[in-house]
């Protein structure tokens, strides 16, 4: 299928006239720089479609519960960013959660995910077998997809919980007309909270502004600070996470293998190797640095700590070895995640290895992975590490005292190791309180990032507004633009089918709470510029214009596409994006063309499976079914009698069929008598008539 849909790309493009460059580089906004929620892109939704959905939904009872690994479809109809992200949204559920997601392969109940009009989901498991779950134009953002699998799995709105009037106001006469049911509330027979306490940080939750009538908020949160909290579509929240994880019964999450900040002295199970002459210390701060852990930043008394291995003393090439608690993976890929502090000397270096236990060898074989090694510096360092570990083992830190002077050492502090893809590149801007007290709104004061290259060869760049554009000030404007690299001659162009992801990174130490703000672009081949008839993604040194890097080299930027309303700053500070007062933005650039046909052909056994309507509008016990999506409804009939019309509304019967046949047939013996006696008396007429021709033809001869 990839290869038919390539070579359909290529013939499209043969036919296609040539891109005409473009005179400069611009930036274009995929969601035209509005920072829409859910409800702003549902509101052309036709208002009965909108009831429909919202009168269907219910989680009343063990019914409703998916199994922990449901059966999806990704629908040809959606959009290329959006399966890509659907499948980044399954990858959060595996690491904060039990519930996972495999391809339909015939399974009864499934959740088939399409474009639609708008991002809607049904509530719970409604075991009608092909179940819909929209993700429409501008519905494509991890939070928004992770809010409408919460539906699906059985969660409604944050604020139509029953004790919802302890913690907001809903302004009834600011809402829209019509728009007032999705501010119902549920009692405590239809919704249950799972005692977890409300939460205004709730991915579920409505913002200030939903279905509003004009510029004043329709819900008011009684604690004022938590106003422009609500509404956030970053992440699962804490509280999120512990209503999901006790409605299924989860103990422990599918890709989260291990974290550890070292607050406590047993060091999360870590053990010092015997296979050394140094240890590494648990302490909250070295007289070289660092001055405090990265976990607390020194903000809380009596707690923050860190492991230091001291090259201060001892000779060259004096080790220290730290290994983790014995580790079982199940996917056979994982990303190791720390932080790293060298006040040593530049020589000094930290290798990763991996014990590996098999049959073969039950008292472990190490490996080695990765050597981190650079100047020291004066803030803690992010590092991310791939392993490729298929056998139970343990993550061993190996420090190594190197040549030259030392007054330091090696530290390392927040640890995280999942069952995940790492990220391919980092980019950390330090100084970023400053950044944001002095730049300017609009282009003098967007930043660069460093270049750098995608698996495929591709280079790119991200550009950042740090205090927005001058048409959206005050929020973190990202965009994302291929520019002119090595490769280019040896690659396709226009670009086809690359994802670029944008993480900013919420530097909290435990992975499972991180509520990081992503959007992702993907290169359309075929997408025309807006500024000019060149393709967005074509070769930059066609449709780019000349920038500078710091050092002076001149290089191709192309077109930035990405949002000028990323986050807010209200929202830049409410998590740990800021620490240490620098900021870590994660970048992929990734192939998805194999993305391009992800629809199945349906199982022979399923084929005559019918779906019925979660909604049914039939009358008179009339059965709702779908088909191509739309209710139709089976009408009941007996040996005498029927219903028919559009709803069943019309009934009919065989005593009614009687009467219209006995009428119907004296009607037509009526009409045949009449063209009878008609035909008869033409005839008698035609016949005289041709008499007295005849008679008067004779005598004139």
């Amino acid at each position: 299928a990839s290869c038919i849909s390539l070579c359909a790309f290529l013939i499209i493009s043969f036919f296609l006239p040539p891109p005409q460059p473009a005179p400069e580089t611009t930036e274009i906004d995929v969601d035209g720089g509005i920072d829409q929620d859910i409800f702003d892109i549902n509101e052309g939704l036709h208002t009965c479609l909108l009831s429909w959905i919202q009168e269907r939904n219910s989680i009343i009872g063990d019914n409703y519960r998916w199994p922990h690994v449901i059966p999806y479809v990704l629908e040809d109809s959606l959009e290329m960013n959006a399966k890509g992200l659907i499948l980044k949204a399954f990858e959060q559920y595996r690491l904060k959660t039990c519930i996972d997601f495999k391809p339909w392969e015939g399974e009864t109940n499934y959740i088939s995910v399409f474009k639609g009009s708008g991002c809607w989901s049904s509530v719970g498991n409604l075991q009608m077998g092909l179940q819909q779950l929209s993700i429409g134009a501008n519905c494509d953002r991890i939070g928004t997809i992770q809010h409408e699998f919460l539906h699906a799995l059985g969660f409604w709105h944050e604020q139509s919980r029953s004790d919802r009037d302890d913690y907001v106001t809903i302004v009834w006469d600011r809402i829209q007309s019509g728009q007032e049911h999705n501010f119902n509330k549920y009692d405590d027979k239809t919704s249950d909270f799972l005692n977890v306490p409300y939460d205004y940080n709730s991915v579920m939750h409505y913002s200030k502004t939903a279905f509003r009538n004009g510029t004043e908020p329709t819900i008011i949160t009684n604690i004022p600070d938590f106003i422009d909290v609500i509404g956030q579509r970053m992440d699962f929240s804490e509280y999120d996470l512990q209503k999901l994880n006790r409605l299924y019964n989860c103990t422990s999450s599918l890709s989260f293998m291990d974290t550890c900040s070292f607050e406590l002295e047993n060091i999360c199970g870590m053990i010092q190797s015997s296979d050394d002459n140094s240890d590494w210390q648990r302490l909250s701060q070295a007289p070289a640095g660092p001055n405090t852990d990265h976990t607390n930043m020194g903000e809380c008394k009596d707690s923050g700590y860190f492991m230091h291995f001291n090259t201060s003393a001892g000779g060259e090439g004096s080790t220290a070895l730290l290994e983790s608690r014995i580790l079982y993976p199940r996917r056979g890929f994982q990303c190791l995640q720390f932080y790293l502090y060298n006040s040593g000397s530049e020589n000094d270096r930290l290798n990763v290895w991996v014990r590996e236990y098999t049959s073969a060898n039950p008292n472990g074989t190490l490996r080695f992975i990765e050597e981190i090694k650079g100047s020291p510096e004066t803030y803690w360092q992010l590092h991310h590490v791939s392993l490729n570990v298929t056998s139970k083992f343990r993550v061993v830190f190996q420090g190594v005292k190197g040549s030259g002077s030392s007054n330091g050492g090696l530290s390392i502090d927040d640890i995280n190791l999942s069952e995940t893809q790492c990220p391919h590149h980092v980019w950390h801007i330090p100084n970023f309180t400053h950044l944001l007290n002095t730049s300017p709104a609009g282009r003098d004061g967007i930043i660069y990032s460093p270049p750098f290259y995608s698996s495929k060869g591709y280079a790119f760049q991200v550009s950042l507004y740090v205090n927005g554009t001058t048409d959206n000030p005050f929020n973190l404007g990202i965009y994302l633009s291929l520019i002119s690299g090595a490769n280019d001659d040896h690659l396709q162009w226009p670009c086809p089918w690359q994802q670029g992801t944008m993480i900013l990174l919420d530097q909290h130490p435990d992975i499972r709470q991180q509520m990081s703000n992503q959007r992702s672009v993907t290169t359309d081949p075929l997408r025309l510029s807006e500024s000019s008839s060149g393709y967005t993604w074509d070769r930059p040194d066609k449709v780019g214009s000349e920038a500078t890097f710091p050092n002076g080299t001149k290089y191709m930027r192309g077109p930035g596409v990405g949002t000028s309303s990323f986050l807010t700053h209200e929202r830049l500070r409410s998590r740990n994006f800021i620490k240490e007062d620098g900021v870590y933005i994660l970048l992929t650039l990734e192939d998805i063309s194999h993305l391009l046909t992800t629809e199945p052909s349906v199982p022979p056994s399923v084929v005559t499976t019918t779906t019925f309507c979660p909604d049914n509008p039939c009358e008179n016990d009339g059965v709702c079914v779908l088909v191509n999506r739309a209710p139709v409804c089976r009408c009941p009939a007996g040996d005498n009698w029927w219903y028919m019309g559009e709803k069943c509304e019309r009934k009919g019967s065989t005593q009614e069929n009687t009467v219209i046949a006995v009428s119907s047939t004296v009607t037509v013996f009526v009409v045949m008598l009449i063209v009878t006696i008609t035909t008869a008396v033409c005839l008698k007429k035609k016949y005289k008539h041709g008499r007295e021709n005849k008679e008067s033809m004779t005598l004139e001869e």
